[in-house]
């Protein structure tokens, strides 16, 4: 049997194995340098294909806050009519307000009630301000005055020897108009000629419109009146007003004309002060 031959790559002698370490040690540093090749060129692809991402496109910016809200205000007051003397109560809210007043009655809570006794008839204006602007509630007190008890039958004295007719007026109007002039002539006249004679003027409305509307209307038509009364020479302490808005009509029909006879102001008579 022919002996199997011994590999070309075992050395045979010093001189074959100093040339076997020498390969291997060229060959080994071959492989070490590929290596390095190849890492750097791992490296190189990684970062070209994380430069190629494309981007996340940035969240969009939160939307604005909302505009502050606008004030609400309402005020009411219980009761709108009293006599000199009494008392009524102003009752407000709002919302939405970081100052609250009432003019007259100046700074107050952002709710609340006030009993008051107003001495003249007033307009109560709430004012709320905030943030997002400001609003406004008007409530009016209308304050009679404290008819003094008749004398008997002192009305129909004054009614009969003066031949006095109501003062009429147009509607939502309370200016005296030019053909009632002589209606107030002939009163004072009356007056002028019974010098102890107190009188208190009423003021009357229709049925049309709110009750506190009518109420501030009948309140100015009785005070157009006696201020007429005073130009013609009537002391004006001897006139006293109230106003009764729509609540004692003269005409109980719902009609113009029954509407016409209930736009007045008429005139009482009291007994001497």
């Amino acid at each position: 049997m022919t002996p199997r031959s011994k590999s070309s790559s075992v050395p045979h002698s010093l001189a074959d194995f100093g040339s076997y370490v020498h390969f291997l040690e060229t060959r080994t540093a071959q492989l070490a340098h590929g290596l390095i090749v190849v890492s750097t060129l791992s490296t190189l692809m990684m970062l070209i294909g994380c430069a190629s991402k494309t981007q996340v496109s940035k969240a969009p910016p939160p939307p604005p806050p909302p505009p502050p809200a606008t004030p609400v205000a309402s005020i009411e007051a219980n009761p709108t009519m009293v006599q000199a003397g009494q008392s009524t109560v102003l009752t407000w809210k709002t919302e939405n307000a970081t100052e609250v007043r009432i003019d007259p009655l100046g700074v107050v809570e952002a709710n609340g009630s006030k009993t008051i006794t107003p001495t003249e008839s007033t307009s109560y204006r709430l004012i709320a301000t905030g943030p997002g602007g400001t609003q406004e509630s008007l409530a009016r007190v209308t304050v009679a005055a404290v008819a003094s008890s008749p004398q008997p039958h002192s009305d129909d004295l004054f009614a009969t020897e003066s031949g006095r007719q109501d003062v009429f007026f147009d509607l939502d109007q309370y200016t005296i108009r030019p053909d009632q002039q002589s209606t107030i002539i002939n009163d004072a006249k009356f007056l002028n000629e019974h010098p102890d004679m107190y009188v208190i003027i009423e003021g009357h409305c229709d049925e049309l419109g709110s009750t506190d509307y009518n109420l501030a209307l009948g309140d100015i038509r009785a005070n157009e009146v006696k201020e007429a009364l005073v130009k013609a020479g009537v002391d004006a302490g001897r006139i006293d007003t109230v106003t009764y808005g729509k609540e004692r009509p003269f005409c109980h029909e719902s009609n113009e004309s029954c509407w016409k006879q209930n736009r007045r102001a008429h005139i009482v008579a009291a007994m001497t002060h």
